[in-house]
């Protein structure tokens, strides 16, 4: 029994006892097993099963078929599963059903007559393949620079967040944290190829490399996820440069293969204190899922503090990324209503400026004298002289 625990195991799922019978007579000696009859009862096995290395699933089956299975897998938030080899056991189907098993990202075919010696030779190589890429992928979450654009990796950017809300609790301060990344990736991917969309990726994160601040820390979240982690900096000042990101993305005039690439982000952001969270891990977390509702919501769109269920109206595209402005009145506004009015002093005399007309026709229309030409000497000799 110890060495039949030993052996790789690989989940089995057929409506059909006599084809997964049939397979487990190939595997039985090689390979430890687990079989399930739907693609549901798969899937569960899956979650709760975390010795299961591979999966052989049927394409017909009840409750939930394996392209539902499959597309379940390959979106998985666990890297064990989402990153699984899968075979799909087909039978006479004609090559579009093949054709769409290949873009949901499965990794072999075998036919249900495959021979004993070819399908266990498959199985070997997917799950080399596989432990491989695990070990990989550990080693370079060990480093601290992303080998591919040299930004923090995600390992890196979770301590350096942690030490930013440490240092933010003791003193009273904030810490922003900004998710984004290309929207449509995986297509522009097969589209234009691997070595474009890599290049195109350095070339964003040098683009943010140049306008993030010098306190900020930026890392190469995962496969297409940019991070922004901004101590001190107000969610409405981050959402503020997000939306300029944005544009200069929407306008970039990039081109590959003779043809302009259409490009767009989508862009999560949260904050704390103002999202109740006390964790590096919760905060970035939280801007993933507010980037993920901008996704959903068609892309080229930010979701920040405050908007989880709505996505937040971006300005007009700009040609270039300035650094963040002064804060408009309205943001004025949603900042003293956090409590944060001291940020406010610097641009009182500028913003004071802006209001003296709406001011100027309450004081009509209400008959109440608002001394406004006192007013407006003040704000002129406050004013920086041009």
């Amino acid at each position: 029994m110890s060495e039949l625990r030993q052996l790789p195991r690989v989940l089995i799922v057929d409506d059909s006892r006599m084809v997964r019978a049939s397979i487990i007579k190939h595997l039985r000696g090689h390979y430890d097993y687990r079989e399930e009859s739907d693609g549901e009862a798969g899937w569960q096995a899956l979650v709760l099963d975390h010795s299961i290395q591979a999966l052989m699933t049927d394409l017909s089956m009840p409750v939930l078929d394996g392209f539902g299975l499959l597309e379940r897998i390959r979106n998985s938030r666990l890297a064990r599963i989402r990153e699984m080899p899968v075979v799909m056991i087909s039978g006479d189907e004609d090559e579009s059903v093949r054709e769409r098993a290949k873009v949901l990202g499965v990794s072999d075919f075998i036919t249900k007559g495959t021979g004993g010696a070819e399908l266990l030779s498959r199985l070997d190589s997917l799950i080399r393949l596989a432990a491989a890429q695990r070990e990989l992928d550990k080693s370079r979450d060990q480093q601290v620079q992303d080998p591919d654009t040299g930004l923090f990796t995600r390992r890196y950017i979770e301590l350096q967040t942690a030490q930013a809300l440490s240092h933010a609790s003791r003193h009273g301060s904030q810490v922003s944290a900004m998710l984004l990344g290309f929207d449509r990736f995986e297509t522009l991917r097969a589209e234009a190829g691997p070595e474009v969309a890599k290049q195109l990726q350095k070339r964003f994160a040098r683009l943010l490399a140049d306008k993030v601040r010098k306190e900020d820390s930026l890392g190469h979240y995962d496969d297409n996820a940019f991070v922004v982690v901004s101590p001190g900096l107000p969610a409405a000042s981050c959402e503020a440069f997000g939306h300029r990101l944005r544009a200069a993305i929407e306008s970039a005039n990039i081109a590959a293969h003779g043809q302009r690439l259409q490009l767009s982000v989508s862009i999560g952001i949260a904050n704390s204190p103002d999202d109740a969270v006390t964790s590096a891990g919760a905060l970035l977390e939280l801007a993933a899922q507010r980037q993920q509702l901008a996704i959903q919501a068609g892309g080229n769109q930010l979701v920040g503090v405050g908007n989880q269920l709505r996505v937040v109206a971006a300005p007009a595209p700009v040609a270039a990324v300035p650094p963040p402005p002064p804060p408009t009145v309205a943001q004025a506004l949603d900042l003293l209503r956090a409590g944060q009015g001291e940020a406010l002093r610097p641009h009182a005399a500028r913003l004071a400026a802006e209001l003296l007309p709406l001011l100027a026709l309450i004081e009509q229309e209400s008959g109440v004298d608002l001394s406004l030409a006192a007013l407006k000497e003040r704000i002129l000799d406050r004013e920086p002289k041009k």
